[in-house]
């Protein structure tokens, strides 16, 4: 079947001339004058018979020519336009099946075709409507909304693939575990670029904690470690833990978790055979430095200039391609400086890639 863009008539190729293609039935004026009389009954006197006739008129003229590449009148693609197109269709259809003569196929078939580009000439433009909505006041609100609406079902997918992995309903096989990994990895995926998304919409640098609070290091590495180890198994990599001498500290464990598993899953996206090492080493009384190392290919330097942008110039250079690395790179960047430190990257070839970050995180009294 052709697509909607096929069958739309185009502007440099005219249309076969009339003798070339079957004729259409003169009966559908007949048709049209039903239907105008069907829209006044029905709409009474907010009825503007006079415009209905017209458009219908218009109507009648382009599917009987069916000459579209010479350009359409826009009241046609009006609400009441394409309203009238498709009443015109259904009473063309209704005048086929209740008329006491045999109508030639190719009738049949030319005059639908017609109807067919007709609609398709009118649709409005709906990437259009989309560009306008993003474009407009509300286009962030918009934005947001959907990331939620994603979020929602993806984290309810999330708990039912890693329950199901580790056997709590029931035993699975070497395959099914396997794809249930593939499940994971891929909501995983989405639930942290929804996530990314919103968080960025609210300028990506926003402190879940007010004030500093404490928490356990060794918690938020485990932590990290038990969300990512469905996707570590599915690629055979092993995500390895180094835990600081001085466990309990003061600082934003959200925003430290989010940069933490934002890095991680990037280390893991881009890494096919090896490790992903996330490690918090004390530097000092209150120092402590993290960084999430992988031992991937490394990143092209030319690749470096653009790896804290969310939104990249796709690769046939036609327009921007939505990224989601660079989404999570760009939030983790603002959430690092906005817990007062700075994101650094260093990369080798066979080396692999390490981001790391170092923070003034106090020890509590737990020590």
């Amino acid at each position: 079947m052709k697509s909607a863009t096929e069958r739309r008539p185009s502007a440099t190729k005219p249309p076969a001339p009339p003798d070339e293609a079957p004729p259409v039935s003169p009966r559908l004026g007949e048709a049209a004058v039903r239907v105008a009389d069907a829209w006044t009954v029905k709409a009474g006197e907010a009825a503007n018979r006079e415009e209905v006739v017209e458009l219908l008129n218009l109507i009648v003229r382009t599917v009987t020519q069916g000459q579209l590449a010479t350009g359409l009148d826009p009241r046609l693609s009006s609400v009441v336009g394409r309203r009238l197109v498709e009443l015109f269709r259904a009473e063309v259809i209704e005048d086929w099946r209740s008329t006491d003569r045999t109508v030639p196929p190719a009738e049949i078939l030319e005059t639908l075709h017609r109807i067919e580009v007709l609609q398709q000439a009118i649709e409005p433009s709906w990437d259009q409507y989309f560009s306008n909505r993003l474009a407009g006041p509300g286009g962030l609100e918009l934005v947001v909304e959907v990331a939620h609406d994603l979020r929602s079902p993806l984290t309810s997918i999330l708990f039912l693939a890693e329950m199901l992995q580790r056997g709590r309903s029931g035993d699975v096989n070497e395959l099914q575990h396997r794809q249930l990994g593939l499940v994971y990895s891929a909501a995983l995926g989405l639930s942290t670029m929804a996530s990314n998304v919103i968080e960025m919409a609210r300028g990506g640098n926003r402190l879940a904690e007010e004030e500093p609070s404490p928490f356990s290091v060794r918690e938020i590495l485990e932590s990290v470690h038990d969300i990512v180890r469905p996707i570590a198994e599915e690629k055979g990599l092993s995500v390895q833990i180094a835990h600081p001498i001085v466990d309990h500290r003061l600082g934003h464990p959200q925003a430290l978790s989010r940069v933490l598993l934002n890095l991680t899953t990037n280390a893991l996206k881009f890494t096919e055979e090896g490790f992903v090492r996330i490690d918090a080493k004390k530097r000092g009384r209150s120092e402590v430095e993290f960084s999430v190392r992988d031992s991937g290919n490394g990143i092209n330097p030319k690749a470096l200039e653009t790896l804290y942008m969310p939104f990249r110039r796709s690769a046939s250079g036609d327009g921007y391609a939505f990224s989601g690395t660079g989404l999570g790179l760009a939030l983790s960047r603002k959430l690092v400086e906005a817990m007062g430190s700075e994101l650094r990257v260093e990369t080798k070839p066979g080396w692999g890639t390490r981001f790391y970050f170092e923070m003034q995180l106090p020890p509590t009294r737990h020590q």
